[in-house]
């Protein structure tokens, strides 16, 4: 099981995706005011940005007018925030890389709490570029083993555009291009096929394996992070035994 997977699959088991339902609209809101003001107005059809932070969401039952709220403060229609993209690129326990993006109104008290996580937590921040590399963004999306065979899967999503499928235990993962991400989603949904998880997220050609206090460490640098109300996506490269994984809840 891949880094972004396994802390998908901690955050459920801790409750953190039920739990946190208001910080998780609040993030979705932030992402769809910017992306209307920054990714060419408030038309999805002509603004990929703003049509996947739609879809992300509609996922996550957000009602239709909380959507159309926040993109009229993106454009300006309704007076908002003024929010800053920052991305912040650091190491955690055992030379983990990982990826902050945050979106603020204020740029000295993110990077001040961002950099105090960090350091509390046996990490700290790099400079721009130190791993941005190591990652690249795609479309990922998890289906129950129990809702659908390999082979239907197979068929269903590379048919819409999917790059790969693998085997992660009790589900499979689908991988593909952000661009087809929307297409592989609808194909599921038109064959009454329910993801447990999707979203366009970064991941590692290469995964760093931990355990132990510092595999505890890390779990908690990313809670720490996560918490904090600028952070948007937290992503990292951190590998973890199925144990840890298991454990993480208790």
């Amino acid at each position: 099981m891949s880094g972004h997977s396994k802390w998908a699959t901690i955050k459920h088991k801790k409750g953190a995706l039920d739990a946190k339902r208001g910080k998780i609209f609040t993030r979705l809101i932030k992402e769809i005011t910017i992306a209307a003001k920054t990714g060419g107005g408030g038309d999805p059809d002509g603004n990929p940005r703003l049509r996947g932070a739609i879809v992300a969401a509609k996922a996550e039952n957000m009602p239709a007018e909380n959507i159309k709220r926040a993109i009229q403060r993106g454009t300006g229609e309704l007076e908002g925030v003024s929010y800053e993209e920052i991305t912040y690129e650091g190491y955690g326990p055992g030379g983990v890389a990982l990826i902050v993006e945050v979106l603020t109104d204020n740029k000295n008290r993110a990077v001040s709490e961002i950099r105090h996580a960090f350091s509390k937590n046996g990490g700290n921040l790099g400079a721009e570029g130190a791993v941005a590399w190591m990652f690249t963004t795609k479309g990922v999306i998890s289906v129950a083993k129990s809702d659908v065979g390999e082979d239907k899967l197979t068929e269903i999503v590379l048919d819409a555009g999917a790059e790969d499928l693998s085997d992660q235990g009790e589900s499979w993962e689908v991988l593909c291009d952000p661009k087809d991400f929307e297409a592989v989603t609808e194909a599921l949904k038109a064959a009454k096929i329910t993801p447990e998880h999707a979203e366009v997220t970064k991941i590692s050609s290469t995964y760093t394996k931990l355990e132990g206090s510092q595999a505890n460490a890390m779990i908690r640098l990313l809670e720490t992070l996560e918490d904090l109300d600028d952070t948007q996506n937290v992503y990292s490269n951190f590998d973890m035994d199925e144990a840890t994984v298991a454990n993480a809840g208790q």
